[in-house]
């Protein structure tokens, strides 16, 4: 019997033994004991900079009033803040100069809009997927335009050589092979659809993210028929670095789950569904014959009220599209389309005198951001403002209220402009101190000014 009892202590013994081994095995090679973000931090912060190479263009990177700009640009800055260290840039003017360069390990990693292709995944290290794009055929408007892909072979195409969109049709070319096209090295995409827009060029291949951006800028930009399934952007890592690719990779899943990726997207492509051809194509008129006479007089009233004056100029081109004798029948006058009590609070005595509704305008919008709680930050403060400037500071306050009730973010333009257009519905507003609004109109006002104001950034 006592045999019998050491064996089975011994069989235990085995057991937990064999447990605890597995336990061990477990620990060392589980998903949880793979290097974390801390752990690659410390292995990437060796040196201070973070070298990006990036191409300067509308879509990506470029120096707007208040410095640097883009989409990439935003993203790669928040990857180096977030690792501690200082973004240093080297920028190029084409996807395949900054995919050379950071094959020949000229920088840590390369931003270029790059769509990840089968091709270009053998040649270079990328990280996950940032964005989804899909390439469209682009077309002058009022020209006669393809409308399936086997109809693509009755037209001059134009692409950027070793492109995506090159890469493309060369796979079109296997079931179409009387398709056609042109490459160049000399022009970059954005360079191409300025050509389509003018007439030079008949047609080209664009990223939908890509063609929304630049038709702000040509407006005669018209996209035909999708020759792509989504594809996705992503960074291009230097393969000597594999600790910052597994450090990228986790930073854009965090990012993303922290919904700092759709305030970015939000940022440069949320007025995308506002665009109005007739609208732009006017504005740009305007900017080279209305503007000149009116620029001394917002960039005055911008510097002694501390707003861009590119910001005002657009406001009073959506107020009253430079007409310095506009009128509503609902009592506004003037260019900055000003009410006869808010004229009088500014000590402005005609409101048909450019000179002095533009000041006035602008002292407007500066005494209603200094109403805007603290806790909003400084480009929501001025959206905030720009609301209160067409709807009025009552019913923003009323949309704080609901936000908060409804769950959304109450310090945040974003937050506030989903809550906006619930304004004018009888189940919200009848619990609201100042009643009905037409909310969806401030968040149209705001979309079309900072349309305008981009376009002016980038024209002027």
């Amino acid at each position: 019997m006592k045999m019998k009892n050491k064996m089975n202590y011994k069989k235990i013994l085995y057991i937990i033994g064999g447990l605890f081994f597995i336990v061990i095995l477990y620990l060392l090679f589980s998903p949880s004991s793979k290097p974390g973000m801390k752990e690659l931090k410390k292995q990437i912060n060796n040196k201070k900079k973070l070298t990006v190479l990036i191409r300067n263009s509308p879509s990506v990177y470029y120096e707007g009033v208040d410095g640097p700009t883009g989409f990439e640009y935003d993203l790669v800055k928040a990857l180096a803040d977030s690792l501690g260290m200082q973004l240093e840039l080297k920028v190029y003017y084409s996807v395949n100069e900054v995919l050379d360069a950071i094959n020949n390990g000229e920088g840590d990693l390369a931003t270029a809009a790059i769509t990840i292709t089968k091709k270009r995944e053998n040649k270079y290290e990328f990280s996950e997927p940032y964005q989804k794009v899909q390439q469209l055929v682009i077309y002058k408007r009022g020209n006669t335009f393809p409308d399936s892909l086997s109809d693509l072979v009755n037209f001059n195409i134009l692409v950027s050589s070793n492109s995506s969109y090159d890469q493309r049709l060369k796979s079109l070319k296997v079931k179409y092979p009387d398709l056609t096209w042109e490459t160049t090295d000399e022009l970059s995409t954005e360079q191409i659809l300025e050509k389509v827009s003018k007439g030079e060029v008949e047609c080209t291949i664009a990223d939908n993210s890509l063609f929304a951006i630049n038709q702000r800028y040509f407006p005669r930009l018209e996209d035909a028929i999708p020759i792509s399934e989504e594809q996705s952007l992503g960074f291009a890592i230097n393969k000597k670095n594999k600790a910052l690719q597994k450090y990228v990779n986790l930073w854009l899943e965090e990012f993303e789950n922290k919904k700092q990726m759709a305030i970015l997207r939000d940022r440069y492509y949320g007025h995308i569904n506002i665009f109005d051809y007739v609208d732009i194509r006017t504005f740009h008129n305007r900017i080279n014959t209305r503007l000149p006479k009116y620029e001394g007089l917002f960039k005055k009233a911008g510097n002694k009220n501390n707003i861009p004056w590119e910001l005002l100029a657009a406001q009073a081109y959506q107020e009253s599209h430079w007409d310095p004798k506009a009128k509503s029948p609902t009592g506004v006058r003037g260019i900055m389309m000003l009410t006869e009590n808010t004229a009088k609070s500014l000590g402005v005595s005609n409101r048909m005198d450019a000179a002095e509704s533009i000041l006035g305008g602008a002292k407007y919008l500066k005494r209603l951001e200094r109403i805007v709680p603290d806790e909003f930050k400084e480009d929501d403060k001025i959206y905030y403002s720009l609301a209160a400037y067409n709807v009025g500071m009552g019913h923003m306050k009323d949309a704080r209220k609901l936000a908060e009730k409804l769950g959304f973010d109450t310090t945040t333009w974003k937050g506030l402009k989903k809550v906006l257009p619930l304004l004018s519905n009888k189940k919200y507003y009848k619990t609201l101190e100042y009643g009905y609004a037409r909310g969806t109109e401030p968040v149209r006002y705001i979309n079309r000014i900072q349309n305008y104001t981009e376009i002016l950034e980038q024209k002027l």
